[in-house]
């Protein structure tokens, strides 16, 4: 355990609980002054944002560039702000994390904290915090359950199991093994585990709180309905993966209650998570998003974008300025009963990644992961996962519900892409023990061809 990392993430938590009862106007200050800092730091430090904003060093946030994982990865060691820091010395520690085991909360050269992203877009993202930053990212983690209303404290523990990556640069196991104390025991579940051995571990720990990704749930919850599963955690959160209604009905009939859908990336760490009242608010106070168009330009509240900008206020290792993710999220506005002024999140559609793109009678037809959820979220009675090849689409079924069939699901998956007006795409469904993880064990429900640059 280090303790000046918990004591800080202490402090934090209660500093930050202040701020739920911040207005809209202070909330904007304060990003106002917060943004004008980490640019400070970033043209001061970084010979990279230096350049990419030449000319634009007073600009409105609006007008400067966007950065992509591939531009700064390319420019990592002229990206960060500190020269001691390279990005092959940082991909050698977390080689060897990997291959000869360690600690992963522990600091590489006792200054920094690391991790990496699955690289499932098509191109890999290390990432690196400093002590202060680091804690600030636990500290967003933490929020979650203090806005879900799970408390912690010296007298009663936050007894947590995780279900996620057990890979060792997966911010999960990061973070999991930094937070690991007496105040809140861990239980860190592998997520490719065996089903038996992962009731067997929750049934011993008896977590108050359950935190795993969607695919990772939801066959839990079947375990739970079944008898063989019997714990009574006070909270349920499904993170890293989009939650669709059909699982998270689910995952309420198993504990009796709807769950938390937290929302976070490895590169930003928490963005926005759900009060009691299961409303999700955005980290205002601690990053600024933007939902874009494909063009980059701005999309009125109510509207999904196509893309969504982050600029990441406490980033100062490497500065993460209106960088570009592939999440397609529609905000709301203010005002919520639980009192809170922070943005609402209204919706997280899924990923540009998991539109596919498939030939029509006209050129390419985009098919959002919606007209799969409509098919497939009742069909797998333990998860499915659609993935395109470059022969067509291969169906992975986790079981069949009552009453499914392959025959039945391949009939109605090409009868609805032929209403999409997709032609020549070819079919083909599998029933397998559990559906296929990347290399960090998320289990994406729809998984396009890698797009290039990304």
């Amino acid at each position: 355990m280090d303790l000046r990392l918990i004591c800080r993430v202490l402090f934090l938590r209660a500093a930050w609980r202040r701020r739920d009862h911040w207005d809209a106007a202070r909330i904007a200050a304060h990003q106002e002054h917060a943004l004008q800092e980490l640019r400070r730091a970033a043209y001061a430090g970084s010979g990279f944002y230096r350049r990419h904003h030449a000319g634009l060093h007073d600009a409105p946030l609006d007008q400067l560039p966007s950065v992509t994982k591939a531009d700064l990865m390319d420019h990592f060691d002229e990206a960060v702000t500190t020269p001691d820091l390279r990005l092959a010395d940082l991909e050698n520690h977390l080689r060897s994390l990997t291959e000869r085991g360690g600690d992963p909360g522990a600091p590489w050269n006792g200054r920094w904290w690391a991790a990496a992203t699955s690289g499932t877009t098509g191109r890999r993202g290390t990432f690196a915090w400093n002590r202060s930053e680091w804690g600030t990212v636990l500290a967003s983690y933490a929020r979650a359950n203090d806005w879900a209303g799970i408390s912690a404290g010296l007298t009663r523990p936050l007894k947590m199991a995780l279900v996620s990556s057990r890979v060792p640069t997966h911010q999960s196991a990061v973070v999991g093994a930094s937070l690991r104390s007496g105040l809140v025991p861990a239980l860190r579940l592998d997520v490719t585990a065996p089903m038996d051995e992962t009731v067997a571990a929750l049934n011993r720990f008896q977590p108050r709180i359950l935190v795993g990704y969607a695919s990772a749930l939801k066959p839990l919850a079947a375990e739970q309905r079944s008898g063989r599963l019997h714990i009574s955690p006070q909270g349920v959160m499904s993170a890293s993966e989009v939650l669709s209604p059909q699982t998270a009905s689910e995952l309420e009939a198993a504990w009796g209650s709807a769950p938390f859908d937290v929302y976070a990336a490895t590169e930003t760490a928490g963005i926005a998570s759900p009060c009691t009242y299961r409303n999700r608010h955005v980290y205002e106070d601690l990053l600024i998003i933007e939902p874009v168009d494909q063009a980059g330009k701005p999309v009125p509240a109510g509207t999904a974008g196509s893309k969504l900008l982050v600029t990441v206020l406490f980033s100062r290792t490497l500065p993460l300025i209106r960088y570009e993710m592939s999440d397609t999220v529609r905000l709301g506005g203010r005002g919520c009963p639980c009192g809170r002024s922070f943005t609402l999140l209204e919706d997280i559609e899924g990923r540009i990644e998991d539109i596919l793109q498939l030939p029509g009678k006209a050129g390419s037809v985009n098919v959002h992961p919606i007209v799969f959820h409509h098919l497939l979220d009742e069909a797998g009675s333990s998860g499915w996962q659609v993935i395109q090849e470059r022969s067509g689409l291969r169906v992975l079924l986790a079981g069949l519900a009552p009453g499914a069939s392959a025959e039945g699901v391949r009939a109605a998956m090409s009868a609805a892409l032929t209403e999409a007006g997709v032609v020549d795409t070819q079919v083909d469904v599998h029933v397998v023990e559990r559906v296929e993880r990347t290399a960090l064990g998320k289990a994406p429900f729809v998984r396009g061809l890698p797009r290039p640059g990304k």
